[in-house]
């Protein structure tokens, strides 16, 4: 048997390449948008790719299914009830894919997403005990699936629990102890509370140690898992709708054309973003007016899907050499409208210093200043509503950075404004946001909450 987990870290995403050596037949399950890895895996292995199943829609990433149908002519497979704009199979419940001596077999396991499944690999094909199951969205290492994603497309949180529970208990749960567990994210993602850093574990183990699946009630099981949940990215809707569509390829080996500064400008007139993707130090220090910072390090996908919408052009100021990656990483959320990247940005900045800005950022000792001496100061916290529970600075306002672009029309721009986040990554993105929208003074606090707390202004 070949298996192999690929974890993203920057999207806490896994996929998982499963063949027959034998054979030499094999299947994805869950890619992410650049699927070169598969391919050169899989040609290493010497299998070959027939089938991309996909566990359920995906709200918090692209997948590959249509890169990797278009480049070995592999099928594309999903659950019962799903429906999509290009050629798709359906997997019953109790289906098995037979590879070889390696097979699949097909558990429907609703309740994240009504067409959710989960795929149980067998290393041979009388084995008893299960080598492992992927578990997409439904269980995870330490936490379950949330099921109030599809709240706009009819379903309620409450029936989705409903499904979630009994798929738990009457699929999942069924298992024998010894078989891993392979869950299509880790934490860091919101499709979850509070997933753990590992990757896998078991289905012994969860029973044991897994919050949500300890001994409750039917009832006590919808309150708890509808309750409490991250606040979603921005871009999710828009994922779980181009999941659904065909759409245009990545070409991942491809950069994005490079721009001159006039030519920057032309199209930032003409309302493409200007996204900055160097670090907040650099960024700080100086940067085109009008240009929202998110570093291309961490979460930089998701954390540009909070604050640029999906439908609008981008243009990219980039460190040299990371232009390709840039336009990959969003593309796994589908922001694929790079127009081009600046050239030299460094040479930019130099030769027009009267484009360029400086961004403010205090201390706490100067925010417990500013907030004594300057009326109608507004300190903006957005972090996450659980991360409230850890405390707040007086007086500040709440809204989390995916509710960002929707809520900052609430805000004054005409006063000055402080963000603040738990440790300072999120707030430089928030206000550097709030500045490209007129802002006029947008200043962010060092080291965030986390600062605060550790030595709050007497």
């Amino acid at each position: 048997m070949i298996f192999q987990q690929y974890y993203l870290g920057c999207l806490s995403h896994a996929s998982y390449l499963i063949g027959d050596g034998a054979t030499g037949r094999a299947v994805v399950v869950d890619p992410q948008r650049d699927v070169a890895a598969y391919l050169t895996d899989a040609e290493r292995a010497g299998v070959r790719i027939e089938r991309v199943v996909e566990t359920h829609f995906h709200a918090d990433h692209v997948s590959g299914h249509l890169e990797i149908a278009a480049q070995t002519g592999a099928g594309i497979w999903y659950g019962q009830g799903a429906a999509a704009d290009y050629p798709i199979g359906n997997l019953r419940d109790g289906e098995r894919i037979i590879l070889g001596e390696v097979v699949l077999e097909v558990r429907a396991t609703p309740g994240h997403t009504p067409e959710s499944i989960s795929l149980v690999v067998y290393e041979r094909a009388g084995d008893q005990v299960p080598y492992a199951v992927l578990t997409g969205d439904a269980l995870f290492i330490g936490d379950v699936g949330r099921p109030d994603l599809l709240a706009s497309a009819g379903q309620t949180p409450e029936h989705m629990a409903r499904q979630l529970f009994h798929s738990l208990h009457d699929q999942l749960l069924t298992l024998p102890d010894e078989t891993r567990v392979y869950p299509g994210h880790g934490a860091g993602s919101a499709c979850g509370r509070s997933l753990s850093t590992e990757t896998s574990s078991t289905i012994g183990e969860q029973r044991r140690s897994n919050y949500a699946l300890r001994p409750m009630s039917e009832e006590e099981f919808v309150t708890m898992v509808t309750e409490g949940q991250p606040t979603s990215p921005a871009y999710f809707a828009f994922d779980a709708q181009l999941n659904r569509q065909q759409h245009p390829l990545l070409r991942e080996d491809e950069a994005p054309r490079t721009l001159t500064l006039a030519e920057l400008l032309d199209l930032q007139r003409d309302g493409a973003c200007l996204l900055d993707t160097r670090s907040p130090t650099d960024f700080v220090a100086g940067h085109l007016r009008g240009a929202i910072n998110v570093a291309l390090q961490g979460r930089f996908a998701e954390y540009a899907g909070d604050v640029v919408r999906p439908d609008r052009p981008l243009v990219l100021v980039c460190d040299p050499g990371t232009e390709a990656e840039a336009r990959n990483r969003l593309a796994r959320i589908g922001f694929d409208d790079v127009v081009g990247c600046l050239d030299d940005p460094v040479l930019a900045l130099a030769s027009r210093p009267e484009l360029v800005d400086q961004s403010s950022r205090l201390t706490v000792v100067e925010l417990g200043r500013r907030m004594e001496s300057v009326p109608g100061l507004v300190v903006l916290d957005v972090r996450n509503p659980a991360e409230l529970e850890r405390g707040v600075i007086p007086g500040s306002v709440h809204l989390p950075l995916p509710r960002l672009m929707d809520g900052f029309g609430e805000l004054d721009p005409s006063r000055p404004t402080v963000v603040h986040c738990a440790s300072g990554l999120r707030s430089v993105i928030a206000a550097s946001f709030l500045a490209a929208a007129g802002f006029v003074d947008a200043s962010d606090l060092l080291g965030g909450f986390d600062a605060w707390a550790a030595n709050p202004p007497a």
